[in-house]
Protein backbone atom coordinates (compact mmCIF):
# COMPACT_ATOMS: atom_id res chain seq x y z
CA UNK A 1 0.00 0.00 0.00
CA UNK A 2 1.31 3.36 -0.92
CA UNK A 3 2.34 5.35 2.11
CA UNK A 4 -0.07 8.05 3.05
CA UNK A 5 1.78 11.34 2.85
CA UNK A 6 0.75 14.50 4.59
CA UNK A 7 2.30 17.49 2.95
CA UNK A 8 2.47 20.88 4.55
CA UNK A 9 2.92 23.65 2.08
CA UNK A 10 4.52 26.93 2.91
CA UNK A 11 4.11 29.36 0.08
CA UNK A 12 6.62 32.10 -0.26
CA UNK A 13 7.67 34.21 -3.17
CA UNK A 14 10.45 31.73 -3.91
CA UNK A 15 9.51 28.15 -3.00
CA UNK A 16 7.01 25.53 -1.93
CA UNK A 17 8.38 23.27 0.85
CA UNK A 18 7.18 19.68 1.39
CA UNK A 19 7.60 18.88 5.07
CA UNK A 20 6.96 15.46 6.77
CA UNK A 21 5.39 12.05 6.41
CA UNK A 22 3.32 10.54 9.22
CA UNK A 23 6.19 8.14 9.98
CA UNK A 24 8.60 11.05 10.24
CA UNK A 25 6.23 12.93 12.56
CA UNK A 26 6.06 9.88 14.83
CA UNK A 27 9.84 9.55 14.75
CA UNK A 28 10.26 13.22 15.72
CA UNK A 29 7.82 12.75 18.60
CA UNK A 30 9.80 9.74 19.83
CA UNK A 31 13.00 11.76 19.59
CA UNK A 32 11.53 14.55 21.70
CA UNK A 33 10.36 12.07 24.34
CA UNK A 34 13.79 10.41 24.41
CA UNK A 35 15.72 13.70 24.52
CA UNK A 36 13.63 15.55 27.09
CA UNK A 37 14.93 13.72 30.22
CA UNK A 38 18.54 14.54 29.30
CA UNK A 39 17.76 18.18 28.60
CA UNK A 40 15.84 18.45 31.88
CA UNK A 41 18.60 16.86 33.95
CA UNK A 42 21.15 19.27 32.47
CA UNK A 43 19.36 22.16 34.15
CA UNK A 44 19.76 23.26 37.77
CA UNK A 45 16.03 23.68 38.30
CA UNK A 46 15.07 21.98 41.56
CA UNK A 47 11.39 21.28 40.89
CA UNK A 48 10.62 17.67 41.81
CA UNK A 49 9.54 16.65 38.28
CA UNK A 50 12.83 17.96 36.83
CA UNK A 51 15.05 16.31 39.42
CA UNK A 52 13.11 13.07 39.00
CA UNK A 53 15.00 12.57 35.71
CA UNK A 54 18.23 12.19 37.70
CA UNK A 55 17.07 8.79 38.95
CA UNK A 56 16.23 6.45 36.03
CA UNK A 57 19.32 7.00 33.86
CA UNK A 58 19.59 3.32 32.94
CA UNK A 59 15.95 3.27 31.87
CA UNK A 60 16.37 6.54 29.94
CA UNK A 61 19.42 5.09 28.16
CA UNK A 62 17.34 2.08 27.10
CA UNK A 63 14.61 4.33 25.70
CA UNK A 64 17.22 6.30 23.74
CA UNK A 65 18.62 3.10 22.20
CA UNK A 66 15.14 2.13 20.98
CA UNK A 67 14.67 5.66 19.62
CA UNK A 68 17.96 5.46 17.69
CA UNK A 69 16.94 2.12 16.16
CA UNK A 70 13.48 3.39 15.20
CA UNK A 71 14.59 6.64 13.57
CA UNK A 72 17.41 4.83 11.76
CA UNK A 73 14.76 2.68 10.11
CA UNK A 74 12.30 5.50 9.39
CA UNK A 75 14.59 8.34 8.31
CA UNK A 76 15.85 8.37 4.75
CA UNK A 77 18.70 10.72 5.75
CA UNK A 78 18.01 12.91 2.77
CA UNK A 79 17.29 15.90 4.99
CA UNK A 80 19.77 17.66 7.21
CA UNK A 81 17.51 17.56 10.27
CA UNK A 82 17.52 13.73 10.11
CA UNK A 83 21.22 13.88 10.90
CA UNK A 84 20.72 16.49 13.61
CA UNK A 85 18.17 14.37 15.47
CA UNK A 86 20.22 11.16 15.29
CA UNK A 87 23.27 13.08 16.48
CA UNK A 88 21.31 14.49 19.44
CA UNK A 89 20.08 11.01 20.37
CA UNK A 90 23.59 9.57 20.29
CA UNK A 91 24.93 12.51 22.30
CA UNK A 92 22.11 12.04 24.82
CA UNK A 93 22.91 8.34 25.17
CA UNK A 94 26.61 9.07 25.74
CA UNK A 95 25.71 11.67 28.38
CA UNK A 96 23.51 9.18 30.26
CA UNK A 97 26.07 6.40 29.89
CA UNK A 98 28.83 8.60 31.29
CA UNK A 99 26.76 9.20 34.42
CA UNK A 100 26.12 5.53 35.19
CA UNK A 101 29.37 4.03 33.83
CA UNK A 102 31.29 4.39 37.14
CA UNK A 103 28.72 2.09 38.76
CA UNK A 104 29.28 -0.74 36.30
CA UNK A 105 31.77 -3.59 36.65
CA UNK A 106 33.77 -2.12 33.75
CA UNK A 107 34.86 0.97 35.69
CA UNK A 108 37.89 1.21 37.97
CA UNK A 109 37.04 0.40 41.60
CA UNK A 110 37.34 3.37 43.94
CA UNK A 111 37.78 1.23 47.07
CA UNK A 112 40.10 -1.74 47.27
CA UNK A 113 39.12 -5.13 48.69
CA UNK A 114 40.32 -6.18 52.15
CA UNK A 115 41.18 -9.87 52.53
CA UNK A 116 42.66 -9.89 56.04
CA UNK A 117 41.28 -11.71 59.08
CA UNK A 118 41.53 -9.04 61.79
CA UNK A 119 37.98 -8.41 63.03
CA UNK A 120 39.00 -5.81 65.61
CA UNK A 121 39.30 -3.19 62.87
CA UNK A 122 36.09 -4.12 61.05
CA UNK A 123 32.61 -2.63 61.15
CA UNK A 124 29.52 -4.02 59.43
CA UNK A 125 26.35 -2.01 58.83
CA UNK A 126 22.82 -2.95 57.82
CA UNK A 127 20.68 -0.08 56.51
CA UNK A 128 16.97 -0.71 56.03
CA UNK A 129 14.11 1.63 55.17
CA UNK A 130 11.40 -0.54 56.69
CA UNK A 131 8.35 1.38 55.37
CA UNK A 132 6.22 2.37 58.36
CA UNK A 133 3.00 0.48 57.38
CA UNK A 134 4.98 -2.70 56.62
CA UNK A 135 4.10 -5.42 59.15
CA UNK A 136 6.65 -8.05 58.12
CA UNK A 137 8.84 -7.44 61.15
CA UNK A 138 10.17 -10.99 61.31
CA UNK A 139 11.82 -10.70 57.90
CA UNK A 140 14.09 -7.92 59.11
CA UNK A 141 14.77 -9.74 62.40
CA UNK A 142 15.74 -12.87 60.43
CA UNK A 143 18.18 -10.85 58.29
CA UNK A 144 19.70 -9.27 61.39
CA UNK A 145 20.23 -12.70 62.93
CA UNK A 146 21.68 -14.09 59.70
CA UNK A 147 24.07 -11.25 58.83
CA UNK A 148 24.83 -10.23 62.41
CA UNK A 149 25.87 -6.62 61.62
CA UNK A 150 27.69 -4.46 64.14
CA UNK A 151 25.32 -1.55 63.43
CA UNK A 152 21.67 -1.47 62.35
CA UNK A 153 20.03 1.68 61.00
CA UNK A 154 16.31 1.60 60.33
CA UNK A 155 14.44 4.40 58.56
CA UNK A 156 10.69 5.09 58.64
CA UNK A 157 10.52 3.14 61.90
CA UNK A 158 7.79 4.08 64.41
CA UNK A 159 6.95 2.89 67.93
CA UNK A 160 5.53 -0.39 66.63
CA UNK A 161 8.73 -1.18 64.76
CA UNK A 162 10.68 -0.19 67.87
CA UNK A 163 8.71 -2.68 69.97
CA UNK A 164 9.53 -5.50 67.55
CA UNK A 165 13.18 -4.51 67.35
CA UNK A 166 13.40 -4.72 71.15
CA UNK A 167 13.99 -8.46 70.73
CA UNK A 168 17.48 -7.85 69.25
CA UNK A 169 18.60 -5.39 71.92
CA UNK A 170 20.30 -8.12 73.95
CA UNK A 171 22.94 -8.16 71.17
CA UNK A 172 22.83 -4.40 70.56
CA UNK A 173 23.19 -2.64 73.93
CA UNK A 174 23.83 0.80 72.43
CA UNK A 175 21.00 2.59 70.66
CA UNK A 176 19.49 5.88 69.57
CA UNK A 177 15.73 5.71 69.10
CA UNK A 178 13.63 8.32 67.31
CA UNK A 179 10.19 6.78 66.69
CA UNK A 180 8.02 9.01 64.49
CA UNK A 181 4.77 8.54 62.60
CA UNK A 182 5.65 10.88 59.73
CA UNK A 183 7.79 8.37 57.76
CA UNK A 184 10.99 9.90 59.17
CA UNK A 185 11.48 7.85 62.31
CA UNK A 186 15.00 6.53 62.77
CA UNK A 187 16.54 3.84 64.99
CA UNK A 188 20.22 3.10 65.42
CA UNK A 189 21.39 -0.07 67.21
CA UNK A 190 25.01 -1.04 67.81
CA UNK A 191 27.21 -3.71 69.36
CA UNK A 192 29.96 -1.10 69.47
CA UNK A 193 30.03 1.66 72.05
CA UNK A 194 28.87 5.18 71.20
CA UNK A 195 30.39 8.49 72.15
CA UNK A 196 29.05 12.06 71.85
CA UNK A 197 25.86 10.98 70.10
CA UNK A 198 23.43 13.75 69.12
CA UNK A 199 20.12 13.91 67.31
CA UNK A 200 20.01 16.93 65.01
CA UNK A 201 17.35 18.51 62.83
CA UNK A 202 19.59 20.05 60.21
CA UNK A 203 17.06 21.53 57.80
CA UNK A 204 13.59 20.67 59.06
CA UNK A 205 12.28 20.12 62.59
CA UNK A 206 10.45 17.06 61.23
CA UNK A 207 13.53 15.32 59.79
CA UNK A 208 16.01 13.93 62.34
CA UNK A 209 19.56 12.79 61.76
CA UNK A 210 22.03 11.07 64.10
CA UNK A 211 25.64 12.18 64.58
CA UNK A 212 28.43 11.05 66.86
CA UNK A 213 31.18 8.45 67.21
CA UNK A 214 31.31 4.67 67.36
CA UNK A 215 34.29 2.91 68.92
CA UNK A 216 35.76 -0.09 67.11
CA UNK A 217 36.96 -3.16 69.01
CA UNK A 218 40.56 -1.93 68.80
CA UNK A 219 39.61 1.45 70.31
CA UNK A 220 39.56 3.46 67.07
CA UNK A 221 36.83 6.12 67.08
CA UNK A 222 34.75 6.49 63.91
CA UNK A 223 32.62 9.54 63.13
CA UNK A 224 29.15 8.53 61.95
CA UNK A 225 26.33 10.51 60.33
CA UNK A 226 22.95 8.83 59.76
CA UNK A 227 20.66 10.65 57.32
CA UNK A 228 17.20 10.42 55.78
CA UNK A 229 16.43 13.71 54.00
CA UNK A 230 13.05 14.40 52.45
CA UNK A 231 12.84 13.46 48.75
CA UNK A 232 11.63 15.76 45.97
CA UNK A 233 8.19 14.44 45.04
CA UNK A 234 4.62 15.73 44.64
CA UNK A 235 3.65 14.18 48.00
CA UNK A 236 6.78 15.07 50.01
CA UNK A 237 8.59 18.19 48.83
CA UNK A 238 7.94 20.19 45.67
CA UNK A 239 11.65 20.88 45.18
CA UNK A 240 14.95 19.12 45.91
CA UNK A 241 16.29 22.12 47.85
CA UNK A 242 15.89 20.68 51.36
CA UNK A 243 17.35 17.29 50.42
CA UNK A 244 20.26 18.90 48.59
CA UNK A 245 20.90 21.32 51.46
CA UNK A 246 21.08 18.53 54.05
CA UNK A 247 23.46 16.39 52.00
CA UNK A 248 25.73 19.29 51.09
CA UNK A 249 25.73 20.65 54.64
CA UNK A 250 26.93 17.29 55.97
CA UNK A 251 29.45 17.08 53.13
CA UNK A 252 30.96 20.41 54.14
CA UNK A 253 30.99 19.45 57.83
CA UNK A 254 32.82 16.19 57.08
CA UNK A 255 35.28 17.87 54.68
CA UNK A 256 37.93 15.13 54.34
CA UNK A 257 37.81 14.15 58.01
CA UNK A 258 39.54 10.91 58.96
CA UNK A 259 37.58 7.80 59.98
CA UNK A 260 34.09 8.85 58.89
CA UNK A 261 30.95 7.02 57.77
CA UNK A 262 27.84 8.61 56.28
CA UNK A 263 24.94 6.26 55.68
CA UNK A 264 21.17 6.07 55.33
CA UNK A 265 18.40 6.51 52.81
CA UNK A 266 19.60 9.70 51.12
CA UNK A 267 16.65 9.82 48.67
CA UNK A 268 19.12 10.56 45.90
CA UNK A 269 21.02 8.42 43.42
CA UNK A 270 24.78 8.03 43.49
CA UNK A 271 25.26 9.69 40.08
CA UNK A 272 23.23 12.86 40.66
CA UNK A 273 24.84 16.30 40.67
CA UNK A 274 24.08 16.67 44.40
CA UNK A 275 25.50 13.35 45.57
CA UNK A 276 28.59 13.67 43.42
CA UNK A 277 29.18 17.15 44.84
CA UNK A 278 28.60 15.73 48.33
CA UNK A 279 31.44 13.29 47.64
CA UNK A 280 33.71 16.06 46.40
CA UNK A 281 33.02 18.26 49.41
CA UNK A 282 33.36 15.47 51.95
CA UNK A 283 36.20 13.53 50.32
CA UNK A 284 34.31 10.29 51.04
CA UNK A 285 34.52 7.21 48.84
CA UNK A 286 31.73 5.11 47.36
CA UNK A 287 32.50 1.36 47.47
CA UNK A 288 29.92 0.66 44.74
CA UNK A 289 32.04 2.38 42.10
CA UNK A 290 33.36 -0.33 39.81
CA UNK A 291 31.16 -2.98 41.45
CA UNK A 292 27.55 -2.34 40.47
CA UNK A 293 24.41 -0.32 41.12
CA UNK A 294 23.12 -2.20 44.19
CA UNK A 295 19.64 -0.79 43.54
CA UNK A 296 17.61 -0.65 46.74
CA UNK A 297 14.46 1.09 45.49
CA UNK A 298 11.81 0.22 44.27
CA UNK A 299 11.67 -3.31 45.63
CA UNK A 300 8.15 -3.75 44.22
CA UNK A 301 8.82 -2.59 40.64
CA UNK A 302 11.79 -4.41 39.02
CA UNK A 303 11.81 -2.19 35.91
CA UNK A 304 12.18 1.00 37.95
CA UNK A 305 15.01 0.53 40.43
CA UNK A 306 17.91 2.74 41.46
CA UNK A 307 20.30 3.11 44.43
CA UNK A 308 18.78 5.31 47.15
CA UNK A 309 20.38 3.73 50.23
CA UNK A 310 24.07 4.55 50.66
CA UNK A 311 27.15 4.04 52.78
CA UNK A 312 29.98 6.49 52.10
CA UNK A 313 33.26 6.26 53.97
CA UNK A 314 36.57 8.03 54.39
CA UNK A 315 39.52 6.75 52.38
CA UNK A 316 41.04 4.92 55.34
CA UNK A 317 38.47 2.11 54.97
CA UNK A 318 38.66 -0.87 52.64
CA UNK A 319 35.80 -3.14 51.56
CA UNK A 320 35.19 -6.62 52.95
CA UNK A 321 31.66 -7.27 51.63
CA UNK A 322 28.81 -5.35 50.05
CA UNK A 323 25.38 -6.79 49.29
CA UNK A 324 21.77 -5.90 48.66
CA UNK A 325 19.70 -8.14 50.91
CA UNK A 326 16.33 -9.84 50.22
CA UNK A 327 13.04 -7.98 50.52
CA UNK A 328 11.44 -7.51 53.92
CA UNK A 329 8.11 -6.30 52.51
CA UNK A 330 9.22 -2.66 52.28
CA UNK A 331 9.56 -0.64 49.10
CA UNK A 332 13.33 -0.62 49.85
CA UNK A 333 15.68 -3.59 49.94
CA UNK A 334 17.99 -3.65 52.98
CA UNK A 335 21.65 -2.85 52.27
CA UNK A 336 24.60 -4.54 53.99
CA UNK A 337 28.25 -3.54 54.02
CA UNK A 338 31.32 -4.77 55.89
CA UNK A 339 34.33 -2.43 56.05
CA UNK A 340 37.82 -2.56 57.50
CA UNK A 341 39.53 0.45 59.03
CA UNK A 342 43.27 0.72 58.62
CA UNK A 343 45.54 3.75 58.61
CA UNK A 344 47.28 3.90 55.24
CA UNK A 345 44.37 2.46 53.26
CA UNK A 346 43.95 5.90 51.70
CA UNK A 347 47.11 5.24 49.68
CA UNK A 348 45.26 2.48 47.81
CA UNK A 349 41.81 4.02 47.40
CA UNK A 350 40.99 6.57 44.70
CA UNK A 351 40.25 10.02 46.10
CA UNK A 352 37.14 11.84 44.80
CA UNK A 353 37.68 14.93 42.67
CA UNK A 354 37.95 18.33 44.31
CA UNK A 355 34.93 20.63 43.84
CA UNK A 356 35.16 23.51 41.41
CA UNK A 357 34.68 27.07 42.65
CA UNK A 358 31.27 27.31 40.99
CA UNK A 359 30.24 24.01 42.58
CA UNK A 360 31.16 25.29 46.03
CA UNK A 361 29.16 28.45 45.36
CA UNK A 362 26.17 26.35 44.25
CA UNK A 363 26.47 24.28 47.44
CA UNK A 364 26.50 27.41 49.60
CA UNK A 365 23.43 28.74 47.81
CA UNK A 366 21.60 25.45 48.33
CA UNK A 367 22.48 25.28 52.02
CA UNK A 368 21.44 28.88 52.62
CA UNK A 369 18.19 28.40 50.73
CA UNK A 370 17.45 25.20 52.66
CA UNK A 371 18.02 26.93 55.98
Amino acid sequence: MAEVRIEWYIYTSKARISFMTISELLAVFICIVALFPTLASLTKFDQWWVRAFDFPRLQISTIIIFAVIYVSIIFSFTKYWHYILIFLLIWSFLYQAKKIYPYTIFARKQVYRFTGKNKNTRISILVSNVLTPNKQYDKLIDLINKWDPDIILTLESDKTWQEHLDQVEYKYPYSVKIPQDNLYGMHLYSKLAFEDMHVKYLISDEIPSIHGKVILRDGQKINIHCLHPKPPSPTEDETSTNRDAELLLVGKEVDHADATLVFGDLNDVAWSRTTRLFQKLSGLADPRIGRGFFNTYNANIPVFRWPLDHVFHSLDFSLVKIKRLPSIGSDHFPFFIDLNYKTGADQLNDEPEEPLDEEEEWAEEKIEKGR
